[in-house]
């Protein structure tokens, strides 16, 4: 059996889908889909009958692409409003052989976990930061080591359960069972994970559509998460402001033809458009892209602002992604802000090369590296549904849910 992992990223401008198989630890994309997401604001869903459509016609053109029925997934969760909190558990060893396994570890992050939640949220993560074994030794994996007693200190990350309850209500009803849950901002960093960022601090920054999520990630544990109310659809907005154009043309013209700093752009590079008044205007690529840099520049200066609030520690990396980052002259305003020694993060995953897929691509890595720790095998296909898909490989192109807690996080 194959380790097939489902991630799904629900965004405000579209939903993403994305099937990987991991061989090796090397992700390879099997499918990948992105609809157009209705009844999505931020992240939270304001209205399920439309983002149910949404999500039913990307789960079909992901099955139809692989010729197989999804039944289970792994999902991003918004982090609005989300806390973070240590928690300790322990565990004894009973077996004969005194040495420490998988399931160890998980009945300990099972135990950190035990009374911590309270009523009115959903844990969305739960990070081994060290294991004490035998009350004597300090260690970041024990597998294998001999011992009678393990102890785990973790930190908790969750979000009100308004943030996952009905994006898991409408999966179900459409059939597909929610087996982890994930957050943006430590997908992101799984998306662009190094050796040499395993013991450092660092910054995450992902510009969404109608959002920036900035998050602080020490020795590969999510600590800390803000969200600026700023992203993409704000540049769109200026645009259509000034030259009284469509959104969807504004949008168009800002990923197409502007340019994300001035400074390589050209007064006689013109594009004729259609305002809302049926008038035929022409815009020169400089000054759309004076536009464009201005509202960049703003956010990636709330962004700076944002990680100082964050932490005071000296952050030794920055993970920038989101599909603005796409745009061309991005990097210079980035080195304008954050210095020019720091480079923009870009996908290179066959199949998603484009930062606006580093979530959901994340997801999946963070998901397979979860279960790998705890010694466990990482699908989210059934068995016979990938005797399918590998019988004709031409099919491939390219109440309460705090009740589901430890079955999210334990029993897989």
């Amino acid at each position: 059996m194959k380790q097939i992992i489902t991630s799904l990223d629900l965004g405000s401008n579209s939903i993403k889908i994305v099937v990987g198989e991991i061989y090796k630890d090397e992700l390879f994309v099997l499918a990948c889909t992105e609809v157009r997401s209705k009844g999505v604001k931020k992240g939270l869903i304001i209205d399920s009958d439309q983002t149910m459509a949404s999500l039913k016609e990307a789960i079909k053109r992901t099955e139809d692409v692989l010729g197989i029925r999804l039944d289970s997934i792994v999902i991003g969760v918004s982090s609005y409003y989300a806390e973070f909190q240590r928690g300790e558990g322990t565990t004894n060893i009973i077996r004969e052989e005194k040495k420490i396994l998988g399931e160890d570890i998980t009945r300990a992050l099972q135990e950190s976990v035990y009374n911590k939640i309270g009523p009115n949220l959903e844990l969305v993560s739960v990070t081994p930061a060290e294991f004490l074994v035998n009350d004597k030794e300090l260690v970041k994996d024990p597998k294998g080591m001999e011992a009678y007693k393990l102890s785990v200190s973790s930190i908790l990350g969750t979000v009100p359960k308004k943030n996952v309850y009905t994006l898991i209500n409408i999966l179900e009803a459409l059939g597909i069972r929610v087996v982890d849950l994930a957050f943006g901002g430590q997908a992101d960093y799984y998306a662009f994970r190094k050796e040499e960022y395993k013991d450092k601090i660092g910054a995450v920054i992902n510009i969404g559509t109608n959002k920036t999520e900035i998050s602080i990630v020490a020795e590969e544990i999510l600590v800390s998460t803000e969200i600026i109310d700023t992203g993409g659809r704000n540049i769109d907005r200026d645009i259509s402001y000034i030259y009284d154009l469509a959104l969807d043309d504004s949008k168009q013209i800002k990923e197409s033809f502007a340019l994300a700093h001035k400074s390589g752009a050209s007064t006689s590079e013109i594009v004729t458009c259609l305002t809302k008044n049926n008038e035929h205007i022409k815009i020169n690529q400089y000054e759309v892209s004076e536009i464009v840099y201005s509202r960049v520049r703003e956010i990636l200066e709330m962004s700076k602002k944002q990680i100082n609030l964050l932490t005071k520690k000296d952050i030794s990396y920055i993970i920038i992604t989101g599909g603005t980052t796409e745009i061309d002259g991005f990097d210079k305003v980035f080195g304008e802000v954050f210095g020019k020694n720091v480079q923009i993060t870009r996908l290179e995953t066959l199949g998603v090369r484009n930062n606006r897929y580093s979530t959901v691509l994340g997801i999946i890595r963070l998901y397979y590296e979860k279960l790998k720790f705890r010694s466990k095998f990482a699908t989210t296909i059934r068995e016979e549904e990938q005797e399918s898909l590998f019988r004709d490989k031409k099919k491939i192109d390219g109440s309460s849910l705090l009740g589901k807690v430890y079955g999210y996080f334990f029993d897989n």
